[in-house]
């Protein structure tokens, strides 16, 4: 036990519904519940992890606050390892409030964001990367990073962590006793097994963090910007995305003005979807602005979208605003080709004929996520354009023909996303991924540190200046789950959480 106060909160969200929670955690919990609860049985009399109906009663006036189920957890078995009593309410404002008041009356006092997390990492009951988790799974957006978040409550990441800790612990103690007792046999470090020791950490912090980009999308997202001309088909994109008319869709360009924000769910990946204003050059004021916004969605996007008319082919425009993504991750939509394909059909669909504006008969090569086809249409509007053309077949751009009238191409996308963010395996080893910031920046500095170890080896240095990298290499790991941390970090990391949790 860390603390000599008791604290209280109310754990469920504010506001109308069924049932409303009062948390109360420390050594007065049962003397305060005892004071202000009446049921069948008292609370002192009530066994561990039992719950009781009862009532609330106001001790001034002897006034019936609410009906409610209480539940008595004696510790060390609860969360903070702390006396623990819950009361669960009617879910109204004024009840949970009255409640609280009175309990903080009879001697406790408001919990801070996190506390009752962060006693039971005080308290040992969970590290500092399992307390982590439990806001990662309250934020969770999608059932997959909720279950990424679940794994890490559950040690799975720790347990990662500290195996690879306690190897380069083992390591530093056998440096250790070499130096301080070179005459004796007994713990002597060689030079093979110490290289063998630091290749072998160097190899899985390496795996830890190359697997975190997968882990930062799964927990953060992706935010993917919707961006073309004037009228071709981004509002469209956006409506099939959210499944509903989220932005008005005219036949009139220019008709979105500024960009609409949607968060939606990809087979699992958190899409934080932006529709823009389209790009052009125009003397309209409010179209200015929102084609500047469209600029700046652009550098902080993680992936833009950007969808050109088939009908109109691939038009200096259109190579103006692909020149403008520069090198960030990128997908092209060929949309309205149902429109060219209603042209062909006017127009015989003749295999060999070109269809509007030089693009070749759609229907001949199915609807499918194709490379490097861009180039058909490069040929058909801009001669002789070879910057450019080499540009979208050298980097393999992904290019999916659509129809926002029909539908054609939305698994296309779905899929490609998949590819260029989680290289097509979403669910493949969600167990131990990271997906903090903090962790991994963390486990880089681990790995810096049993580099620079390495570089020390190979540079026959000696065996106490290598012992100082491996010793920072485990303190860095020590920080993700808390072995050794400051109070600064820790208020700032459960500054994070509600209050209640």
């Amino acid at each position: 036990m860390l603390y000599n106060d008791t604290i209280a909160a109310v754990s469920t969200p504010y506001g109308s519904g069924g049932i409303g929670i009062v948390r109360i955690s420390g050594d007065k919990a049962f003397e305060i519940a005892e004071k202000i609860f009446k049921g069948k049985r008292s609370v002192k009399e009530m066994k561990s992890h039992t719950i009781n109906y009862g009532k609330i009663i106001d001790d001034l006036d002897g006034s019936v606050l609410d009906e409610v189920l209480l539940t008595k957890m004696e510790k060390p078995n609860t969360f903070t390892r702390e006396d623990v009593v819950e009361i669960n309410c009617h879910g109204g404002i004024i009840v949970l409030k009255k409640v609280l008041e009175l309990v903080t009356r009879h001697g406790a006092r408001l919990a801070g964001p996190g506390e009752f997390t962060k006693r039971a990492f005080l308290n040992g009951r969970i590290d500092l990367a399992q307390a982590e988790a439990v806001i990662d799974i309250i934020n969770a957006k999608t059932a997959l990073s909720s279950k990424a978040a679940l794994a890490q409550l559950e040690g799975a990441l720790s347990e990662k962590i500290k195996e690879i800790r306690d190897e380069l612990v083992e390591l530093v103690a056998h440096v250790e006793s070499t130096l301080d007792f070179p005459e004796e046999d007994f713990d002597k470090i060689t030079g093979e097994s110490l290289y063998k020791g630091m290749e072998k950490a160097r190899e899985e912090l390496s795996g830890l963090l190359s697997k975190f980009d997968k882990g930062k999308v799964i927990m953060e997202g992706v935010n993917a910007v919707i961006i073309g001309r004037p009228n071709v088909g981004k509002s469209s994109l956006l409506n099939r995305l959210t499944g509903r008319n989220r932005a008005i869709v005219t036949d009139i360009p220019g008709t979105t003005r500024d960009t609409i924000e949607e968060y939606i769910n990809m087979g699992g990946i958190p899409l934080n979807i932006i529709d823009t204003a389209g790009i052009r050059e125009t003397s309209d004021l409010v179209e200015k602005i929102g084609a500047e916004k469209t600029m700046k969605a652009i550098e902080s996007a993680d992936l833009v979208i950007m969808m050109i008319d088939t009908g109109e082919g691939f038009t200096p425009a259109d190579a103006a605003i692909l020149q403008l993504i520069g090198e960030k991750k990128k997908i092209i939509m060929l949309n309205k080709i149902d429109l060219v394909e209603k042209q062909e059909d006017l127009k015989g669909a003749n295999p060999n004929s070109r269809g509007l504006n030089g693009l070749r008969d759609s229907r001949l090569e199915g609807n499918e996520l194709i490379d490097n086809k861009l180039s058909e249409l490069i040929d058909g509007k801009i001669k002789g354009n070879g910057e450019l053309k080499g540009m979208i077949q050298g980097a393999g751009i992904a290019v999916i023909k659509s129809s926002m009238k029909d539908g054609r191409g939305m698994e296309e996308l779905e899929k490609e996303i998949s590819r260029l963010f989680m290289e097509g395996e979403i669910e493949a080893g969600i167990e131990g991924i990271m997906t903090n910031v903090r962790h991994a920046s963390l486990v880089e500095k681990a790995l810096n540190s049993v580099n620079d170890a390495i570089s020390a080896y190979h540079a026959n240095i000696t065996l106490d200046c290598i012992a100082i990298d491996i010793r920072n290499a485990v303190n860095y790991l020590g920080e993700i789950t808390g072995e050794n941390i400051s109070d600064e970090i820790l208020e700032r990391i459960f500054s994070r959480f509600c209050i209640g949790k």
